[in-house]
């Protein structure tokens, strides 16, 4: 065959086959995304040998990785950066069967039904310095709040409902190095919740909408294994106030009875929440003013130590989410714990999400 006819051949065969090829290669779409946290803090200390600091710290690094293989079949992929440890880990790894807003199975690794702030976490928090306070996100957890675990969610109107079974964390045969909870047995976990004014459509929830609806939610979650239990109730009222801006409250009682992975074994406490977001803009974003006050008793035999948390911000905030800065001040003090120390941070908080 002449080398001019090959030639023809080969690009005949590269133009018939090149559709295919393509079609091979296509991809579902696919969503990406990042965010970081990072702050500097003056931390002082009373009645102990630790050292005041000063320190700057990337407190948060996360991607995020989401798509659809179907319709109703989709996958969520994130990782969170550890700054204690300097090492990144999946958060979440998700294969979601999406049916309808009433019928969602999920499984992987995710948030349980648990209170509303493990289920907005650090990043759709109100204010900046967020489970400090030993009373939000106490529940028994894997990673950053989550578990491995099989759940159902669905939205009835302003009835949101979960339930699922989880992983007790840890891989001790008898108790769990994570919590008191035996490591061979499940937790089950459900969440109530009622949406009196707007609806929160979807799984995830968030501690603040901006003034984007008018909130008045109440949530009750519980969990249990082997006899542990932890049990939340969670409150949050916002109004948008029109040109007089945005009023929120947020507010939480919490009791964990050895299934708890933070706290120690028995811990009891509650928070209530503050904030006003400015209705006129200053520069580019809005100014919101935010206090926060929380106790929490841990059932100790003969002393009962209360901490007591006070937080306050100064709130810049951008675009929502995306772009937001705190100035912050956080006072910690321990009652009925000489050996505790007394804690006090005050700081600079900048968010960026894309």
């Amino acid at each position: 065959m002449a080398a001019w006819k090959r030639k023809g051949l080969a690009a005949a065969l590269l133009l018939t086959t090149a559709p295919a090829m393509a079609a091979e290669l296509t991809l579902p779409p696919v969503s990406i995304g990042a965010g970081v946290r990072t702050s500097f803090t003056d931390s002082s200390y009373s009645g102990s040998s630790v050292k005041d600091s000063d320190d700057f710290t990337v407190d948060s690094v996360r991607l995020y990785l989401s798509g659809a293989a179907t319709d109703t079949v989709k996958f969520t992929f994130n990782t969170e950066y550890n700054s204690s440890s300097d090492s990144v880990i999946v958060m979440d790894a998700i294969a979601r069967f999406e049916y309808s807003p009433q019928f969602n199975i999920w499984a992987g690794r995710f948030l349980p039904p648990s209170d509303r702030a493990n289920l907005y976490g650090p990043y759709y928090a109100n204010h900046w310095g967020v489970y400090r306070e030993n009373v939000l996100d106490g529940y028994a957890n894997t990673a950053v709040g989550r578990d491995n675990g099989v759940a159902y969610w669905g939205d009835f109107g302003g009835l949101k409902v979960s339930a699922g079974l989880f992983d007790v964390p840890g891989t001790s045969s008898t108790a769990s190095p994570n919590t008191n909870a035996d490591a061979n047995k499940v937790i089950a976990a459900g969440r109530l919740q009622y949406d009196f004014w707007d609806k929160e459509s979807g799984y995830w929830l968030n501690s603040t909408y901006y003034g984007a609806k008018d909130l008045l939610a109440i949530g009750v979650a519980g969990q249990t294994a082997g006899g542990d239990t932890s049990f939340t109730v969670d409150f949050l009222l916002e109004k948008n106030l029109g040109g007089a801006g945005v009023f929120t409250i947020e507010s939480e009682y919490a009791k964990y009875e050895g299934l708890t992975s933070v706290f120690a074994e028995k811990t009891t406490g509650a928070y209530g929440l503050v904030s006003y977001l400015f209705p006129q803009p200053v520069g580019i974003g809005k100014i919101q003013l935010l206090g926060k006050y929380a106790e929490s008793v841990t059932d100790v035999s003969g002393s009962d130590p209360k901490l007591k948390t006070f937080e306050g911000d100064i709130g810049y905030i951008v675009k929502e989410f995306k772009v937001r800065g705190y100035l912050f001040y956080i006072d910690q003090s321990w009652d009925n714990s000489p050996a505790a120390v007394d804690a006090t941070y005050a700081g600079v908080g900048l968010q960026v999400q894309i």
